[in-house]
């Protein structure tokens, strides 16, 4: 028996669909009340420059070149500060191996305050969003910068009208073609890239074209989040369906014919609005149970009894579960992945009070 397997990263979210052997998993079953009171690994994030804050995950998938610092199965972390923990100045990027060891993946040489926007292609790339600061205030519009497998950034793509502020995204993987879903904190809008793969080549990552799919949504500053707007993307290949978490309305929307269509849908449908359990979602993905996982940042709607929280639900709106990431501060928790793997479900979630990664292995 043959299923569909999807790996959906978030941050960065990266979503591959796959096929493997039967695999003895029951796909009704809730991800979030699951989860162990304790992750299997709890990794530091910050590496020897001191960045911290981590925001955007990603996994690296099956089939990523052999011979570099990375491996399948490593999980990608994300720096949004530096040392002195300065919003919007971090520049490193962490792999975490399957056993939960960190090493540095890239280091760029200015500051970038690289995002939640962070996601991996299987033929050797590596995608992350930077929406910079210089003396507190942002800097716009930001880029998207596409790293090889050894680190190296082999393209910086730069947009003011289509890549305004690259504050979340996720990767639709065919393998030689790829679609990625970029949404904008900047401008509330989305951006679809169609990008054409060329491994073992210098031009790397060709984008063949760049698309509004979605606007709308509420974008603004804030004292204490820096900036508030679209956050996490979650794509369904299989209904063409992309849902979008906006922080600012507080709601998760969907935009349909998201792959394929040439024109803007505004902001889409809501799908789920829940004051109860909604209070500013970040992060977002689309879990192998057909649930979608929402991070809670906690700068809107905030509920002091349910800080740092996970939120499962269906994509008809039915609330399924929700988890406390850390029982301290307000804000701990923004960029998450799960990915099915040939062992069990992983699922690992930034906790920013710690600037650590909580790993979960449920097999």
């Amino acid at each position: 028996m043959r299923r569909r397997i999807l790996y959906v990263m978030f941050g960065a979210l990266l979503t591959v669909s796959l096929v493997i052997g039967a695999l003895a998993i029951n796909v009704h079953q809730s991800i979030i009340s699951n989860l162990p009171a304790s992750p299997t690994f709890q990794p530091s994030t910050v590496p020897a420059n001191g960045d911290g804050n981590p925001y955007g995950v990603a996994f690296v998938p099956p089939g990523f070149p052999v011979g570099g610092p990375l491996s399948a199965g490593d999980i990608l972390v994300s720096n949004f500060n530096d040392g002195a923990n300065e919003q919007g100045t971090g520049s490193t990027i962490v792999s975490i191996s399957p056993d939960g060891a960190p090493s540095l993946f890239f280091q760029a040489g200015s500051e970038l305050g690289l995002t939640t926007a962070l996601g991996v292609l299987r033929r050797g790339f590596v995608l992350v969003g930077s929406v910079p600061t210089s003396s507190g205030t942002v800097v716009p519009p930001g880029s998207l910068l596409i790293i090889d497998h050894n680190g190296n950034v082999v393209s910086t793509l730069v947009s003011s009208q289509l890549l305004d502020g690259p504050w979340d995204l996720t990767v639709h993987d065919q393998g030689g073609i790829a679609q990625v879903f970029v949404s904008n904190v900047l401008s509330g809008t989305v951006t679809r890239l169609d990008l054409k793969i060329l491994p073992n080549s210098a031009a790397g990552v060709i984008v063949r074209n760049m698309t509004q799919i979605a606007s709308g949504y509420t974008f603004r500053t804030d004292p204490a989040a820096l900036v508030i707007g679209p956050t996490g993307v979650a794509f369904d290949p299989v209904r063409n369906i992309l849902y979008v978490a906006s922080t600012g309305d507080n709601a998760i929307y969907a935009i349909p014919n998201a792959g394929t269509r040439m024109s803007d849908a505004g902001t889409g449908s809501i799908v789920y609005q829940d004051n109860v359990h909604l209070h500013g979602p970040l992060g977002l993905a689309l879990a192998p149970n057909g649930d979608l996982i929402s991070v809670q940042g906690d700068a809107v709607n905030t509920d002091s009894n349910q800080l740092n929280e996970l939120v499962e639900f269906t994509p008809a709106g039915q609330f399924v579960a929700q988890f406390q990431v850390d029982p301290g501060a307000a804000g701990a928790a923004f960029g998450l992945a799960v990915a099915l793997t040939p062992k069990g479900i992983v699922f690992a979630a930034v906790d920013d009070n710690l600037n650590a990664l909580d790993v979960w292995d449920l097999m």
